[in-house]
């Protein structure tokens, strides 16, 4: 299995991709109870299945309502999904949490740089109130493996940022913010800024705390406040070990070890091409441990560059395959 995993964060190209995929899915069906049972629903198994376009996707509900693991251990850990008062979240289960992190380490480097050569300002109350989040392990992460004193995660007061991040502007030193949508719509209110060496990441979630926008009018009074060009973006969840990020514009692109499919909204098995919009599909080849094959309830379109943009969520899909759902 280490050869397995040291081959996943070496991928090269889209045959190497494709190679490892059908081996993972392989694996998955084999020890994964709950996505095997899901395949034989399906009709799937490694015996018919040569390509990833024939690789099934678990409904992503599933995470609300079993433990979906591909091993026989006890759990070291487990990340769990924000949701919303009154509804079932999510849960992930973790094997091998030193996977998670190699995971989003190379995310991270692969578009970005060195993990140690950014200070990381994290403005993200409501996650670390929620506890068990993979967003904030990520960044407890980052920020340990800074260089700099003065990455933390701040949850006090707004002028106790802004006063670090002109700091980090003098020192002309590369910064990164991670904010949740409110604090950083908060944080411009206080004072307008003008950074030059700092990337700002909004990471989502008004909260009830304020109208909800469209992402153009967001992030275009995030620039604004700020005085950047652009705002970055994450795409991850609980259920994954890998992100997509975006440096702005809203084009995500995938690392080596991930990958998103559109499919149809109305018939789920088939995938469509280029500038068209259906429903996400992500392979986290990292995910190893779990499942590798997610079918979201996410909107999106891939461009001709592999890059995705997220467009809203499928509506009523929260319990998407349930009527296949049973007692395993």
């Amino acid at each position: 299995m280490e050869e397995l995993i040291n081959r996943i964060f070496n991928i090269k190209n889209s045959n190497e991709f494709e190679a490892i995929a059908l081996e993972v899915f392989k694996f998955q069906y084999e020890n994964n109870k709950v996505y095997g049972s899901w395949c034989r629903l399906m009709g799937k198994s490694p015996e018919n299945v040569f390509s990833i376009n024939s690789i099934p996707f678990l409904p992503i509900s599933f995470f609300k309502t079993h433990n979906v693991v591909s091993f026989p251990t006890s759990p070291v850990h487990f990340f769990k999904s924000s949701g919303t008062t009154g509804n079932e979240t999510s849960k992930h289960f973790i094997y091998d949490l030193s996977i998670y992190e190699r995971s989003f380490t190379a995310c991270f480097e692969q578009f970005f740089s060195k993990i140690e050569d950014y200070c990381f300002i994290a403005l993200l109350p409501n996650y670390l109130q929620q506890g068990n989040s993979s967003l904030v392990y990520m960044i407890d992460n980052f920020i340990k493996k800074s260089k700099y004193e003065e990455s933390n995660f701040y949850n006090g007061s707004l002028e106790d940022v802004i006063q670090t991040l002109k700091e980090c502007e003098k020192e002309n030193r590369k910064t990164i913010l991670f904010g949740v949508t409110y604090a950083l719509l908060d944080l411009i209110e206080i004072e307008k800024l003008n950074l030059n060496n700092t990337i700002v990441f909004e990471t989502g979630g008004m909260k009830g705390r304020r109208k909800e926008l469209i992402r153009e009018e967001l992030h275009k009074t995030l620039c604004q406040g700020f005085g950047i060009n652009a705002i970055a973006s994450e795409y991850g969840m609980c259920e994954l070990f890998s992100q997509a990020y975006s440096k702005g514009e809203g084009r995500f692109f995938c690392p080596n070890q991930m990958k998103i499919l559109i499919r149809d909204t109305y018939d789920p098995l088939t995938y469509i091409s280029d500038n068209k919009t259906g429903g996400i599909n992500v392979i986290d080849l990292a995910n190893i441990y779990s499942c590798s094959f997610i079918e979201t309830q996410d909107l999106g379109k891939i461009h001709s560059d592999n890059s995705f943009e997220l467009l809203g969520r499928i509506d009523n899909t929260t319990i998407r395959g349930c009527n296949l759902m049973y007692e395993f």
